[in-house]
Order: structure tokens, then sequence, then C-alpha cells
């Protein structure tokens, strides 16, 4: 009988800090996976740039509530936008394609009905036009500026009401 350890794969995160998962939630992550798949049978440790500690642990309670079916309990709203951002990138880095759908989602919740400076703000765009093409656009795409008035961090205090 194979040992419970067997089952046990460590996952050294970008901050130094080991963590014994199973087989089953490793292999939720594609790019561990790929690892696994590719290495011999000896590996040890793998370590996953780009994912902190505090990712894992969000992780970790995803996969536990989504093994328990349970997974639309699983809330990031505690994090701040910033944090969101560099959660979704680490869970895009380990290519987990559901809680990926979950945090996108998040994103887009928080981008709705959110006036185009404000977007820019968010993913740090530059508005590139000058003031003529900004206008033409505007007035040929009046439709999609709807809430643009509202400057970004007018929408920022709106929501924390």
């Amino acid at each position: 009988m194979a040992s419970s350890s067997s089952n046990l794969i460590s996952l050294k995160t970008s901050d130094g800090t080991v963590f014994k998962v199973e087989r089953a939630l490793a292999k939720t992550m594609k790019t561990v996976q790929a690892i696994i798949e590719e290495a011999d049978a000896n590996i040890y440790m793998i370590p996953i740039h780009n994912v902190f500690s505090h990712h894992m642990d969000m992780i970790i309670d995803y996969y536990k509530l989504s093994v328990a079916g349970k997974s639309k309990e699983f809330s990031v709203e505690k994090l701040d936008n910033d944090e969101l951002k560099d959660f979704l990138l680490a869970v895009h880095y380990l290519n987990m394609e559901d809680l990926f759908e979950v945090l996108t989602q998040a994103v887009a919740d928080r981008l709705e009905k959110k006036s185009v400076g404000y977007v820019r703000k968010y993913f740090g765009i530059e508005n590139d036009f000058t003031p003529e093409e900004y206008a033409a656009i505007r007035k040929k795409n009046d439709w999609a500026f709807k809430g643009d008035d509202i400057e970004p961090e007018e929408d920022e205090e709106k929501q924390e009401e």
C-alpha cells in the first residue's frame, strides 16, 4: 500500500514557502502537471514562480470548496484591485482554468458599468488619443461612454459607500 506522503507534492512559492499539496490539487494546475509529467519520478519539490504563499492559501481554499461542491462560496471580495490582479496572474501562470474563470468574472463584475477612464486606470492604460480624436470617437460611439463623466476617483468613492 502506498504511503500518504506519495500522494503529496511539494510546491515552493516565490517567497520560499513550501506547500505539501495533494496530487489531485496539483493536477488542477496544468503548469505543475506538465512539470510532473516531464520530470523523472524522483522529483521532490517544484518551484512555482510568480505565485506567492498568500496565493497558494487562496488556491487551497478554492480547491477545498470545489471538492466539497461549494466553489460558489469562494470569494475574493476582501482583495483590493491590485491584489485581485496579482492573484489572477498567479492562477493564469498555473493554468487553473476553473479558478481563472472565477477570477476573470470577479474582475468583470468590478468593471461593470464603470467609465472608460476608470477601466483605463484599473489596467494602467494611458490615453494616447489627442483631445480631438477622443471627442470624435466619443461622438461616434456615444452609447459606449455612458457614465464616462464620472472620474475614476469618484467611481472608487461610490464603491466604498
